[in-house]
């Protein structure tokens, strides 16, 4: 069975996911439990048709997410980042609509930089720096924005429940 998904409508998951989670320091690590982590926090993500998540989101204080997003030939990429800090971002802006997994039903209108570029590490301590853009770049903000202690409804000037949202023809 999947990990639960923490959610902003418990008290105590809400303080959890407003938490800013302190980079994990290597040295003190354990390769094989980091490595279940990612295993544990895959299932949960694809459980919940996610394409990112968060440590945090499932009550783990470490600073680490994963995400699975088509390349730009359609194929699903999965990428697992730790200590994540956006270095750079473009002056280009992109409005578009965002839900989050510890967030159910809602949804809303989220203006981010277009393109940033993220370093960080992999799970073996290995120095990664990534260029994103268009969905991927939205990804990775959304979840630096979790291990920061943010949510989507923190950025969004209007946040919609389903019953809200328009009906698909």
């Amino acid at each position: 069975m999947p990990d639960k998904i923490w959610m902003v409508n418990n008290a105590a998951e809400e303080k959890i996911l407003r938490s800013k989670i302190a980079p994990l320091e290597f040295a003190k690590e354990n390769k094989k439990e980091l490595r279940e982590l990612v295993k544990r926090m895959r299932i949960a993500m694809k459980a919940a048709n996610g394409v990112g998540l968060s440590a945090n989101q499932i009550g783990i204080k470490k600073r680490i997410f994963i995400a699975q997003v088509p390349d730009d030939q359609g194929h699903l990429k999965f990428y697992t980042i730790v200590n994540p800090e956006i270095a750079k971002n473009s002056i280009e802006k992109d409005a578009t609509e965002e839900g989050c997994l510890s967030v159910p039903l809602s949804y809303g209108i989220v203006e981010r930089p277009a393109k940033i570029t993220l370093n960080g590490f992999d799970l073996n301590g290995k120095k990664v720096k990534i260029k994103a853009g268009g969905l991927l770049a939205r990804v990775f903000q959304h979840e630096t924005d979790h291990l920061n202690g943010g949510l989507f409804i923190d950025k969004c000037k209007e946040v919609l429940t389903t019953t809200e949202l328009p009906k698909k023809k």
